[in-house]
């Protein structure tokens, strides 16, 4: 059970942080500006790397189980 809830807490946040890199992804496209770009790749990057250890838990989960 509580694999159940751990795994359904990592998807919904998983959903969230892909999202977040859609919205961004969208808002670099509609921005001009070094300043503004060096910022929205920046967090990016940090979205990125959070989805990415997110993967990868819910992975090791599912590879426990």
């Amino acid at each position: 059970m509580a694999e159940s809830v751990a795994r359904d807490d990592l998807d919904a946040r998983i959903a969230e942080v892909s999202e977040n890199i859609r919205t961004l992804i969208e808002q670099a496209a509609g921005v001009s500006g070094a300043a503004d770009d060096d910022l929205i790749q920046e967090r990016l990057e940090e979205q990125q790397a959070l989805y990415d250890e997110l993967i990868k838990q819910r992975d090791a989960l599912d590879n426990a189980s």
